[in-house]
């Protein structure tokens, strides 16, 4: 029970079985209602052709009877003594009789029973409501049983109709007709025992044709699953999984699978890039780092101070780039705290007391008084900070800083009047380890992380990061957050 083919066969199997037994007992009880009415019609018509007999005064041995042997009759007074049976009729059951002791030839008006004379209170109009009128048939519908009756010495199953009829002499008789319940029974039995012969049969089709169907089904399933533990053993993520030409959800799921292998295999090439690229960055540092050390062990008065610092700086400032996009990577969420935007510019700017040439900040007036997002201070004073410490490296003699609004949001520009950068670089300045600046050292052109961190950021924070041409001539960073509800 394992495969789901098994329980998809199995499932199937009972499913169809219970349809099919509800829909077998429906069926039966259908036809056996059926056939029972139609053994009603036949006793009622046999009862009341017997009954209308009774009520012309017809004696019980002029009694004209059809088939006697297929329509048993049996004639009792209103105390349930038999007063007739029809010839052949040995035993009877299901028409609660008192006794049998036929007066076959005696006339039905000869013998009333004591008390039905013309003189028991019934008028001539009937008298009795519950009893038809004199020289009349009961209009009632008859009362049915079943029962079991003997003739000629054959004892079978009978559906009775009794009908009341009253004899021109004021007596009331209750005819019981029966008709046979054979060929009711023979019907049913045969179909139960069809039903219960094609059943099994029909059950293991259904289950051969489940279980093949959901074989064939799953068969892309295996494959996938197989490519799979293949790309799992081999660890080679440029591998993709078979997929189907069908439209079903099979092939949808390999067509997802491939695809999140695909972004798999793009996420550990960019980790290893990245693992790559920082170990480089951080090998430069180092190795500068324990020359200058080694050369001050051995000439102390050559130790290059402020060297030894910029490099330990340098390092200290790459790890914490490094730890923050590390951080990042992991899904760390900004936080929710509600931040002036405008003031945290100002107060990254009044900070910065090394930048070789001063920066210029201009906050417009908003029609609220203030420019308030929802974010992390520190991870957007690293922004700022960032793009600030970008216009540095490139600008002439100009880095300013704009804060407006833009719609429903609020924007940061950062301008500088150096060379910009070239409208195919655009983009590419946003990856990690990009540096256009070859030329410059790395003291000098940094290590190329700020710009992707700062473009993480904002877009974590549900903004954006581009770059323009700014008026000056160089570059314009524009910082896009989203307002504060």
């Amino acid at each position: 029970m394992r495969s789901v083919r098994a329980r998809a066969a199995l499932g199937a199997t009972l499913v169809v079985a219970v349809a099919l037994v509800a829909a077998g007992l429906a069926v039966l009880s259908v036809l056996r209602t059926n056939l029972i009415d139609q053994a009603d019609l036949q006793a009622e018509v046999a009862a009341r052709e017997v009954a209308g007999q009774l009520a012309l005064d017809t004696a019980y041995a002029d009694l004209d009877l059809d088939d006697e042997e297929d329509h048993p009759v049996q004639v009792t007074d209103e105390e349930g003594r038999v007063v007739f049976v029809s010839k052949g009729l040995r035993a009877i059951s299901g028409t609660a009789s008192r006794g049998v002791s036929p007066v076959p030839s005696a006339s039905a008006g000869a013998t009333p029973s004591p008390g039905d004379d013309d003189d028991d209170g019934d008028d001539d109009d009937g008298g009795d409501s519950a009893r038809p009128a004199r020289g009349e048939v009961s209009s009632d519908d008859p009362d049915f049983s079943d029962g079991t009756a003997t003739v000629d010495g054959k004892q079978a199953d009978y559906r009775f109709a009794a009908v009341e009829a009253t004899t021109p002499a004021g007596l009331t008789l209750t005819v019981h007709a029966g008709a046979p319940l054979a060929a009711e029974q023979e019907a049913v039995n045969t179909v139960r025992g069809a039903m219960l012969t094609g059943l099994p049969l029909l059950l293991a089709v259904v289950a051969g044709v489940t279980w093949l169907v959901t074989r064939r089904a799953l068969r892309p399933v295996e494959g996938i699953r197989r490519e799979m533990a293949a790309i799992t053993a081999s660890e080679d993520l440029a591998r993709r999984v078979p997929e189907p030409g069908s439209r079903d959800e099979i092939a949808a799921l390999a067509r997802t699978t491939n695809e999140t292998l695909t972004a798999l295999e793009a996420s550990v090439e960019r980790q290893r890039r990245f693992v790559a690229d920082a170990s480089h960055e951080l090998r430069s540092p180092i190795a500068s780092l324990r020359t200058q050390l080694e050369v001050a062990e051995a000439h102390p008065e050559l130790l290059d101070l402020p060297g030894a610092v910029a490099d330990t700086v340098r390092l200290q400032v790459l790890a914490a780039d490094l730890l923050l996009l590390a951080r990042l990577d992991a899904g760390e969420k900004p936080g929710a705290a509600r931040l002036e935007v405008g003031a945290l510019v100002r107060e990254e700017v009044s900070q910065r007391t090394g930048d070789r040439i001063a920066v210029t900040v201009e906050v417009e007036a908003a029609e609220d008084a203030s420019y308030e997002v929802n974010g992390s201070r520190g991870q957007l004073a690293r922004v700022v900070g960032n793009l600030l410490d970008n216009a540095q490296r490139h600008a002439e003699s100009l880095v300013a800083v704009r804060v407006a609004a833009d719609g429903a949001g609020v924007r940061v520009e950062v301008r500088d009047d150096g060379a910009g950068v070239p409208e195919d670089e655009r983009e590419r300045i946003f990856e990690r380890f990009v540096r256009l600046d070859d030329a410059r050292s790395r003291d000098d052109g940094g290590a190329g992380l700020g710009l992707a961190i700062a473009r993480d950021v904002a877009t974590r924070h549900g903004g954006t990061l581009t770059v323009h041409r700014a008026p000056e001539g160089g570059a314009a960073f524009r910082l896009q957050l989203p307002r504060a509800a």
